[in-house]
């Protein structure tokens, strides 16, 4: 062989190579949810729907339970580029991207029909946008909750002279006025932790979404529960930009319309399962009270206002216009 034709060859080779190399791409995903939790039977789909669109030239690796990173880890580890992907929830940004926590004002957005335009609306692109000026790109967002469950030991928590001087799991800064405008004592602690605070009397009553507080067992320890139609929250998938920029076209597109099923798909299985969640607590032994629109009525028009102050305060670039947008749907 000539030493042209050597050059040639090697010079072939070393493309095909390295077009092999580019079609393989691993996503470590990171997310806080428990095995038994929804979301995480959702993502083992993404996972497989994303290897059969690529043809397995994607690999979806899941690292549920803070695993790979603590919740308040996930965004800057994305970021940085120290794991490609992560799942978090919009109640966790806090002064990062305020805006976030528009949703979790207080009956404000828990209506099914706005939850089922989300996914297309402005409201999500000026959220998107934010995402990206913080350093990641946003794949999907997968409606998690629209009932959320107060749960208690020693009272049902149902009036709102019930909350005077209870020790309470508080979720955000923003949110947690609503609470001690009605005299609870939040204390702001990620979901893996609330179960032992509740068992050691540290807290006196959780707050999470009606699915979680089945899988994490808050039956074992919590007598009573009210469930509310309090707010909704959504984790967002992001991934980070310069790994994103590596895969093919046909790649992201593949990644995106997997994203874009699991949207979708999120809403009935949502739906199913905190009916079945409600259920299973009965079942247990818990004592289940549905709030009623009379109830919905007298805990919003209390803890409403105080939110949308701070809510206004925090995000005063885009606050207004992303209340006005999802008012829309």
């Amino acid at each position: 062989m000539t030493a042209l034709r050597w050059l040639t060859a090697a010079a072939l080779g070393l493309a095909v190579s390295t077009v092999a190399e580019a079609q393989q791409a691993t996503m470590r995903l990171s997310h806080q949810v428990p095995p038994a939790h929804h979301m995480t039977r959702m993502l083992e789909g993404f996972a497989a729907d994303v290897k059969a669109r690529t043809n397995g030239e994607v690999e979806v690796k899941l690292f549920g339970s803070e695993q790979l990173a603590k919740a308040g880890e996930n965004f800057p580890s994305v970021a940085r580029g120290a794991i490609e992907a992560a799942v978090s929830a919009n109640i966790q940004w806090g002064k990062t991207i305020p805006e976030m926590a528009a949703l979790t004002i207080p009956y404000f957005f828990t209506d099914l029909q706005k939850i089922r335009k989300f996914a297309a609306s402005d409201a999500r692109k000026l959220l998107d946008q934010k995402l990206e000026a913080r350093g990641v790109k946003s794949v999907a967002w997968l409606y998690i909750t629209r009932q959320s469950i107060f749960t208690s030991g020693k009272k049902p928590l149902v009036a709102l002279d019930d909350f005077k001087g209870v020790k309470i799991r508080g979720l955000n800064a923003l949110n947690d006025h609503a609470l001690t405008a009605v005299g609870a004592a939040t204390s702001a602690m990620p979901g893996s932790e609330v179960y032992q605070a509740l068992q050691a009397g540290v807290l006196d009553a959780g707050l999470t979404d009606v699915s979680a507080g089945f899988s994490r067992r808050y039956y074992e320890i919590q007598k009573y529960g009210t469930v509310a139609p309090y707010f909704s929250v959504y984790f967002h998938l992001y991934v980070n930009p310069a790994w994103w920029n590596k895969l093919t076209a046909a790649q992201r597109d593949a990644i995106m319309a997997a994203g874009a099923k699991l949207e979708q798909d999120a809403i009935p299985i949502t739906e199913a399962t905190a009916e079945d969640a409600i259920k299973q607590l009965k079942e247990k032994g818990m004592t289940i009270h549905l709030q009623t629109p009379a109830e919905s009525a007298v805990w919003k028009a209390k803890m409403v206002q105080p939110v949308v102050d701070a809510f206004l305060k925090e995000a005063p670039e885009s606050g207004a216009k992303l209340i006005e947008l999802l008012d829309k749907l």
